[in-house]
C-alpha cells in the first residue's frame, strides 16, 4: 500500500515516517494488515535536511495551499494519508492569511484530492487542543462546544467538520485526533505557543538559562512524541465503529503545572539544571495557553485505545531517551 506524510519533515512528521518504516505495514482499504511499498513525505522544503535512509521512502517539496501541487501528491493516489503539516498556533495568529492558506486551504486541497482520486482511503487529520477555549467546564466531556480563542484553533475545527462531511459523503475514512501539548520536543524552539511546555524541559537539560513565559502555576495537558506517534497510528488503525458518526477524539495526556515540569527536571537531570528556569510570564503566550482545558473525560480515546503517559517523569525520561543529544 502506499501512504503519503505532510509535514514529513517536521518533528513529529519524520518520528511517525521512521514508526511506520519500522512497522512495515498498515491496515489497508480490505480491513487486513497490508505490507507498505511505498511512503510519500511532503513538506515546505525543496530538499529532505538528512538522506531518506530507506527505499521504500520518496520526497516532493511544495506548499499543500497550492492544489496543482496537492494533484501531483496523488499522481498515484495513496491508501492512506497522515496530514501533519500545519503553520502552528504563534504562527497562524500573527501570520492570519498564511495560517488560513496552511491549515484551511491546505486541508481542503488534500480532501479534494482523496475525493477525486475515488479510492477512499484513511485520513488521519492531526488538530489540536487548541480547538477548545473560552469558558469551559470543569471536565469537558467529547460532546463539549469547541470554541477556539485562537486562530489556530480554528482552523482546526474547520478541518475536522471537513474530515467528518467528506467520510459522511463516503469519499475518505476519516480520523482526527486532537493533540495535547506535545512535551517534550527535541531540536530547535518552534513558533507554537505550546513550546513553553518543551522549553522548559529541554534547555535547563542543555545547560541553558530559561525564561519561562508562562507562571509556576500556570498548568498545560501534555503527551509525550512518543506517545502521540503510537496514537496517531492507534487512531489509524482503530475500526471505524469505535469512532461512530463523529470522527474527532481528544487524544489521552496528562495534567500537570509548568512548576511540575521544573521539580521533574530537578529529579532526572539535577537540580542545578532545574534553577536554571527563571518566570518572566508573556501575556501573548498566557492569553492563549490558559485557555486550553486540562482535565477531560475521555470515554472515546479509551475505546479507540490511545493511552497518556504515566508520569510527568516519565515524559522528561521519553525526551533522554529519545530526543536529548548524547555526548
Amino acid at each position: 500500500m502506499r501512504v503519503l506524510v505532510t509535514g514529513g519533515e517536521g518533528y513529529l512528521g519524520r518520528k511517525l515516517v521512521n514508526a511506520l518504516v519500522g512497522r512495515g505495514e498498515l491496515v489497508g482499504p480490505s480491513g487486513k494488515p497490508e505490507a507498505i511499498d511505498h511512503i510519500l513525505l511532503t513538506d515546505m522544503a525543496p530538499a529532505t535536511a538528512a538522506p531518506l535512509a530507506d527505499s521504500r521512502l520518496s520526497y516532493l517539496g511544495g506548499d499543500i495551499a497550492d492544489p496543482a501541487f496537492v494533484e501531483n501528491l496523488f499522481a498515484e493516489p495513496p491508501q492512506a494519508i497522515f496530514h501533519l503539516a500545519a503553520l502552528m498556533s504563534g504562527g497562524a495568529e500573527k501570520a492570519f492569511e498564511a495560517g488560513y492558506k496552511a491549515n484551511l486551504h491546505g486541508t481542503l486541497h488534500l480532501l479534494e484530492a482523496a475525493r477525486r482520486a475515488g479510492n477512499v482511503p484513511r485520513f488521519v487529520f492531526t488538530s489540536t487542543i487548541a480547538t477548545f477555549g473560552g469558558e469551559l467546564p470543569d471536565l469537558v466531556l467529547d460532546t463539549q462546544r469547541q470554541t477556539p480563542q485562537s486562530s489556530y484553533g480554528t482552523q482546526k475545527v474547520i478541518g475536522e467538520l471537513l474530515v467528518n462531511d467528506y467520510t459522511r459523503r463516503g469519499f475518505i475514512d476519516g480520523r482526527s485526533l486532537r493533540l495535547p501539548i506535545i512535551a517534550v520536543r527535541g531540536g530547535a524552539p518552534s513558533t507554537a505557543t505550546s513550546a513553553w511546555a518543551s522549553d522548559i524541559v529541554r534547555e535547563p537539560l542543555l545547560g541553558h538559562a530559561y525564561a519561562s513565559p508562562v507562571l509556576p502555576t500556570d498548568r498545560g495537558y501534555l503527551l509525550s512524541p512518543r506517545r502521540a506517534i503510537e496514537g496517531l497510528i492507534i487512531g489509524h488503525e482503530s475500526a471505524a465503529e469505535r469512532w461512530g458518526g463523529d470522527r474527532s477524539v481528544m487524544m489521552a495526556g496528562l495534567a500537570c503545572s509548568a512548576a511540575d515540569l521544573v521539580a521533574a527536571v530537578g529529579r532526572q537531570g539535577g537540580s542545578a539544571a532545574a534553577e536554571l528556569v527563571e518566570w518572566t510570564p508573556d501575556p501573548f503566550i498566557r492569553d492563549i495557553v490558559t485557555t486550553w482545558p486540562t482535565a477531560f473525560r475521555l470515554d472515546k480515546a479509551t475505546r479507540i485505545g490511545l493511552a497518556p503517559d504515566a508520569s510527568v517523569d516519565e515524559i522528561v525520561r521519553n525526551y533522554i531517551e529519545d530526543d536529548a543529544p548524547t555526548a
